[in-house]
C-alpha cells in the first residue's frame, strides 16, 4: 500500500510517499480501504513536533478515516467486507489515516451515515467528535441557552454551530467579515467581526450585559484569557487548545464558572450521535478543499497559511477514483 511517512519532525515536506505492506487485521480489528482523510490543526502539530515524545518515528500520522470494510478479524461481529465506515484512530496509539488502509479496532469504527460522500465523512470524523464531547458531554449545553464559538469558519467551529443549533441554543460565533454568510449558513444567530470589534463589547452589548452560558474557545491564547468576561453566572467554558501561556481567568470565579480542556476521545457512540444529526438534515460538513495523497504536503502548506480563506476542512482523496480537484467553498 501507500501511505505518507513522516520519517522527522519538521515543515509540510517531511512527508514522504511510501510503499509498505497492506496490514492485517488481528483479533477484534477490522481492515479499512481508506477512501479519504483529513487535515486537523492537531495534524500539523504532530509533524512539527510539538508531541515528539508521543509519536516514535517513523510514523503513518493522520486522524480520520472514512472508508469500506476489506477484512475483519477473529472476534468481529458489527462490520463485514464491503460495509462503508468512518472514524478517528486511536490518538498516539499505532498508524494514522495518511495511507491505503488502516487497521482499527472495532469498538471506535461507525458505520458512515448514507447521505455524506467519502470526503465529507473523513472531514467530520474527528472535528465532529470534538464537538460534540465539548459542548454535549462537558459544557452539557441545554436548548435555550446562548453559546459563543470561536471561531465559526473553521473545522471544527462550523461543525460546533450546527450541533448547537441542533441542542437548540442561540449560537454567537466570531469570524472574519467576508465569513459572516458562511456563518449564518451553517446556522450563526449572530455574527462577530474579531479583527474590527471587541467581542466581549459585542457579547455584553447583545445579552443586555447578561452574557453567554458557554463559550467554546478553539484558539486559545488572549481569546481563552478575555472568555470569562462574557459569561453569565454559572457559565462554563470549554477549549480545545494545549496552553503554553499562563492564563488570568480570575473573572471566571467572579461567575461559578467551570472551565474544562478537551482532548477528544475515540468511541463509536459519538459517531452514532453524529449519524442522526446527519439523517436528520441538521448537520453538513463543509469541504473547503480537496488534494491528493502525494499533495499531502500542500494541504498541510495551506492548512497552516494564515486566513487561507478556506472555509471549513481541507480533506484528502486517498482513493484514486475520489474526486482530486482542489476547490473552494
Amino acid at each position: 500500500m501507500k501511505a505518507m511517512i513522516l520519517n522527522s519532525f519538521g515543515g509540510p515536506e517531511a512527508f514522504e510517499l511510501t510503499e509498505l505492506p497492506k496490514p492485517v487485521p488481528q483479533s477484534g480489528q477490522v481492515l479499512v480501504r481508506v477512501h479519504a482523510t483529513s487535515i486537523n490543526p492537531l495534524d500539523y502539530q504532530v509533524r512539527r513536533g510539538d508531541y515528539r515524545d508521543y509519536v516514535p518515528l517513523p510514523a503513518i500520522t493522520g486522524h480520520d478515516v472514512s472508508g469500506v470494510v476489506e477484512a475483519v478479524g477473529p472476534g468481529v461481529t458489527s462490520f463485514s467486507p464491503g460495509d462503508e465506515v468512518w472514524y478517528t484512530p486511536q490518538i498516539f496509539d499505532g498508524p494514522g489515516s495518511y495511507a491505503e488502509y488502516h487497521v482499527a479496532n472495532e469498538s471506535i469504527i461507525g458505520r458512515k451515515p448514507s447521505s455524506l460522500s467519502h470526503l465529507e465523512a473523513a472531514s467530520l470524523s474527528l472535528v465532529g467528535g470534538t464537538a460534540w464531547e465539548a459542548l454535549v458531554g462537558r459544557a452539557a449545553l441545554r436548548v435555550g441557552e446562548s453559546i459563543l464559538i470561536h471561531g465559526g469558519a473553521g473545522g471544527v467551529g462550523h461543525v460546533a454551530i450546527q450541533v448547537a443549533k441542533a441542542i437548540g441554543a442561540k449560537v454567537f460565533t466570531t469570524v472574519r467579515e467576508d465569513n459572516f454568510e458562511f456563518a449564518r449558513s451553517v446556522g450563526a444567530d449572530v455574527v462577530i467581526d474579531y479583527r474590527n470589534d471587541d467581542y466581549v463589547d459585542s457579547i455584553m452589548r447583545e445579552t443586555n450585559g447578561r452574557g453567554v452560558d458557554v463559550v467554546f474557545d478553539t484558539i486559545g491564547g488572549d481569546t481563552l484569557s478575555r472568555s470569562p468576561n462574557v459569561l453569565a453566572q454559572l457559565g462554563r467554558i470549554v477549549t480545545i487548545v494545549d496552553i503554553a501561556q499562563r492564563q488570568n481567568l480570575i473573572e471566571a470565579w467572579g461567575k461559578n464558572a467551570s472551565i474544562h480542556f478537551v482532548f477528544t476521545r475515540q468511541n463509536r457512540g459519538k459517531l452514532d450521535e453524529l449519524s442522526t444529526l446527519v439523517d436528520r438534515g441538521q448537520l453538513r460538513p463543509r469541504v473547503g478543499a480537496v488534494y491528493a495523497l502525494a499533495d499531502l504536503s500542500l494541504a498541510h502548506a495551506l492548512l497552516e497559511t494564515p486566513n487561507n480563506g478556506v472555509r471549513g476542512k481541507i480533506v484528502i482523496a486517498v482513493e484514486p477514483s475520489a474526486d482530486t480537484t482542489r476547490s473552494g467553498s
